[in-house]
């Protein structure tokens, strides 16, 4: 099956407005087994989209075509798609009832530029839009089939999922052959060490499609599996699934596509455990990670971001004297902070950081990309010392969030002794 991607609109083909949508659609395409041969873009232009549509209609046999359904007047893909093939803009009535429901249900009266978005090419069938007023359709022209889209971004994806991937699984075949996609992810290695690791993978399992993504700083392995017999399909993935994480180790955190947040929720919800955190050098961005998580009200208890000395001092209690001796970068400050924390939400763990994210502020014996963490429990407090090459205060603020709930992931499955770098017990 030949599939290709269009994204419309002036904003996207001058790149004032970044196309997250046919990456979107790709991935999820590529996740079912299908890849797109091309991607392409056209502005807000008759004409140019005009002869777009009928080249991609020649070449391809499913097109997901982005933008241009809204009610203004530069909205133009839905004409554009009539002229294609050939056909008239016509009133939809199933697309004009999603249109005046969506206002019915906010009590606004429908006005008569969001009815024009009612108007689709003859022929066509609509695609119910549930986040939005733009419903999209599908329309043969040629040999091809056309899914068109909404652009904003929240409505496109659900549509998307919804309505259009399982209709095109339909059209692969998927009664009759099965796909099974696994994703394994990782924190610790580089690309470079996981695709070295995973070498004789594809000898052991040529049946198996292995592909790579970097999604810093984590590397994602995904497994690619097909076939006609789905118990096969599934035995296959199962004892592919179990060799790579014999190969890849303790680095794996997630096997189901969860984030490093979603899998830590996980684990304190089955401990029925409690957390704290201190930052520092991170400055919020491991509290915002897990708070993201639904649900993360049940297990997560406080969070204080301490980034001047007096903070540490006065709230944490880390004493002006330690502070002074060590220096606020040290892994015995993490410590302290990661103690005091804990006492303060009375939570089961406390977690803390303090780094030098930089570009400014290291020195030979702390240089920028150094990190301490700590971490608090009933049993112990340990602190650890981490050094990560990153001259860029962004990529280090993430790496060193990353870290922190990577220790506290070991923990929470009683793996933490192995971690490299400078560690303090106390």
């Amino acid at each position: 099956m030949i599939i290709e991607i269009l994204a419309t609109g002036d904003e996207i083909l001058t790149g004032a407005v970044a196309d997250t949508n046919s990456a979107h659609i790709a991935q999820a395409l590529k996740d079912i087994g299908l890849l797109v041969v091309r991607h392409s873009c056209v502005g807000d232009d008759m004409n140019h989209l005009v002869s777009t549509l009928q080249e991609i209609a020649i070449r391809a046999d499913v097109a997901v075509v982005t933008g241009g359904l809204g009610p203004t007047t530069d909205d133009i893909t839905a004409e554009a798609a009539a002229k294609s093939a050939g056909v008239e803009l016509v009133l939809n009535r199933s697309a004009l009832r999603s249109v005046e429901d969506y206002f019915r249900t906010r009590n606004r009266p429908t006005s008569s530029s969001n009815k024009k978005q009612a108007l689709l090419p003859l022929g066509s069938d609509a695609i119910y839009n549930p986040a939005g007023t733009a419903p999209g359709f599908t329309l043969k022209i040629g040999e091809c089939l056309f899914y068109f889209l909404p652009g904003v971004p929240f409505e496109m994806h659900r549509m998307f999922s919804d309505s259009v991937l399982p209709n095109i699984e339909t059209l692969q075949g998927g009664e009759h052959e099965f796909r099974k996609v696994k994703t394994l992810s990782t924190f610790g290695l580089t690309e470079s060490a996981v695709g070295e690791r995973m070498k004789g993978f594809s000898t052991e399992f040529p049946e198996i499609k292995l592909g790579f993504r970097a999604k810093f700083p984590e590397i994602q392995i995904k497994l690619y599996a097909s076939g006609t017999d789905r118990e096969t399909i599934d035995k296959l993935m199962n004892r592919a699934t179990e060799s790579a994480l014999k190969t890849l180790g303790e680095n794996v955190f997630s096997v189901d596509g969860r984030s490093m947040e979603a899998v830590i929720g996980g684990l304190l919800t089955e401990r029925k455990g409690t957390l704290a955190v201190a930052e520092s050098c991170t400055g919020g961005l491991i509290s915002h990670m897990l708070t993201n998580v639904p649900g993360s009200s049940e297990y997560f208890l406080f969070s204080g971001i301490t980034y001047s000395n007096d903070a540490k001092t006065k709230i944490l209690d880390v004493a002006p004297e330690v502070l002074k001796r060590f220096g606020a970068v040290h892994e015995k400050i993490a410590e302290k902070m990661a103690a005091g924390v804990r006492q303060i939400a009375g939570a089961t763990y406390g977690l803390a950081v303090t780094g030098i994210a930089g570009p400014g502020g290291g020195t030979d014996d702390k240089p920028v990309g150094t990190v301490c963490i700590g971490l608090a429990t009933a049993r112990s407090t340990q602190g650890f010392r981490f050094y990560f090459p990153f001259n860029n205060r962004s990529r280090n603020k993430k790496i060193f969030a990353m870290k922190a709930l990577d220790i506290f992931r070991r923990e929470l499955v009683g793996r933490v002794e192995p971690l490299m770098g400078r560690k303090n017990s106390s």
